[in-house]
């Protein structure tokens, strides 16, 4: 009875990882289709619209990401000018981000993500939980020999490559 039960529980595990994984992915077709916006830019932006004005660490900080990986999706929301940077008026040295209008338009199509979701998953757990599930992810991650160096945002895809145009092995 314990390989079955212990079978049980591993299927349980799996699906369960799979469950997120497919409600990221098609969080992220989603996006795409309504709003232009890999999953990753749409949560971005979404967070942006939460609470304008954030500093890019302060971004980083509210979507659960690491500031490098946040600032990647934030100079292509700046280059598709769907976000505008601006210094703040109380600190000089603190550079503060909002929603461009053309920003605001394009988040009015679109739906809300998957990642949005799974944070707010995470955040409603109790503290001791929460650091029991890091810990066995991180187990996980470990097990499967995963690259130990930050990941990208959730979902974020690279930019679309311009026809004709080959990828690089």
């Amino acid at each position: 009875m314990g390989s079955n039960t212990s079978s049980g529980h591993a299927r349980a595990v799996l699906d369960g990882i799979r469950r997120i994984v497919q409600a990221l992915r098609e969080s992220s077709r989603a996006a795409e289709k309504h709003a232009g916006l890999s999953g990753a830019q749409l949560f971005v932006l979404q967070a942006l619209a939460e609470s304008p004005g954030l500093s890019l660490n302060e971004l980083a900080e509210r979507t659960r990401t690491h500031q490098s990986s946040v600032s990647v999706v934030v100079t292509r929301l700046s280059t598709a000018r769907l976000i505008e940077r601006a210094t703040s008026p109380g600190d000089a040295r603190r550079a503060e981000l909002r929603l461009s209008a053309l920003g605001r338009r394009r988040l009015r199509s679109a739906p809300q993500t998957a990642q949005q979701r799974l944070v707010a998953a995470v955040d409603g757990l109790r503290p001791a939980d929460r650091a029991r599930l890091a810990a066995m992810l991180g187990r996980l991650v470990d097990g499967m020999g995963l690259e130990t160096r930050r990941p990208a945002t959730m979902f974020d895809e690279p930019a679309k490559r311009k026809a004709g145009q080959r990828a690089h092995a």
